[in-house]
Order: structure tokens, then C-alpha cells, then sequence
């Protein structure tokens, strides 16, 4: 009797495990997909693809303010080559549920001086549902030593 308890009891106990790290994995795994959906987004606006760059922020298609932003944005930063991402410092640390907060990126496309724009970021869902990214606004390009603004 003791040793069947024993082996329900580790069985108890490796469910657990399995069970807590595939939730550990989950949240660790929303800061790639920021990273990612940041990424794209500042290639489209290196590309100058102002409409695949409006569909990256959730709700800009509907937004007159937001579309004319980020076409400003594409304008003024379209370059040619390669884009590379010297930076990015993600909207929230470790967060079990939803977060919204500004993210950080410099970027470099082909030979061009460092850009630097602040992205706000709005990670929603929960750790046992699922965690998604939604890129809420974009900034217009900030000095390299700049912090980022509250309202952009």
C-alpha cells in the first residue's frame, strides 16, 4: 500500500511539473513574438510598405490619425538594404496576464545612421489561454538618447 502511494504521489508530481513548465514556456515565449512583430514592422517602414506597415497596428486601417502617422513614418524613414535590429527593449518583463507598455527599438537598414522609435505594445490573454502581441501605435523616429514619450 505504501508503494503504490509513493508512485501516485511522484506521478502527482511530474504532472505538475509538466504542466507548470508548459505555462512557463508559454509566457517566456510572448517576448520572441514581440520581438518579431516589432521587427516586421520596422522592416515595413524601412521597405516603405505603408499598407503592410497600417495592418501590423491593430486598429490603424480605421484611423485616419494613425494611417497619416505611420504614413509620415514611412516616408521619412524608407531606406534601402538590409534591415538590422541593434536593440529592442521589450514593453514588460515577466507578466502572467495582460500588459501595456512601450517597447524601444533601434534599427539600421543598410548603411544608414542608427533610427530609434518607441512602439507601444499591448500583450493580452493570460498564461493558461494564451498570451498574443498587438502593436497599438508606433512612434515617429527619436534621438538615439532619448527615452520614450508617454503619448505619441
Amino acid at each position: 500500500m505504501r508503494r503504490v502511494y509513493i508512485f501516485a504521489l511522484i506521478g502527482v508530481a511530474i504532472v505538475v511539473f509538466v504542466a507548470v513548465s508548459a505555462i512557463l514556456a508559454r509566457v517566456f515565449s510572448v517576448d520572441g513574438a514581440e520581438r518579431s512583430a516589432i521587427t516586421s514592422l520596422v522592416q515595413d517602414e524601412a521597405r516603405g510598405d505603408l499598407n503592410q506597415a497600417v495592418t501590423q497596428i491593430k486598429g490603424c486601417a480605421q484611423s485616419a490619425a494613425c494611417r497619416s502617422a505611420v504614413e509620415a513614418n514611412v516616408v521619412a524613414l524608407k531606406t534601402p538594404g538590409n534591415v538590422s535590429i541593434l536593440q529592442i527593449e521589450p514593453s514588460a518583463g515577466f507578466s502572467l496576464g495582460s500588459t501595456l507598455g512601450t517597447a524601444r527599438v533601434a534599427w539600421r537598414a543598410g548603411a544608414s545612421l542608427p533610427i530609434v522609435q518607441c512602439v507601444r505594445v499591448k500583450r493580452a490573454g493570460n498564461a493558461l489561454s494564451g498570451l498574443r502581441v498587438e502593436l497599438l501605435e508606433i512612434s515617429k523616429r527619436i534621438e538615439s538618447d532619448s527615452v520614450c514619450p508617454t503619448q505619441f
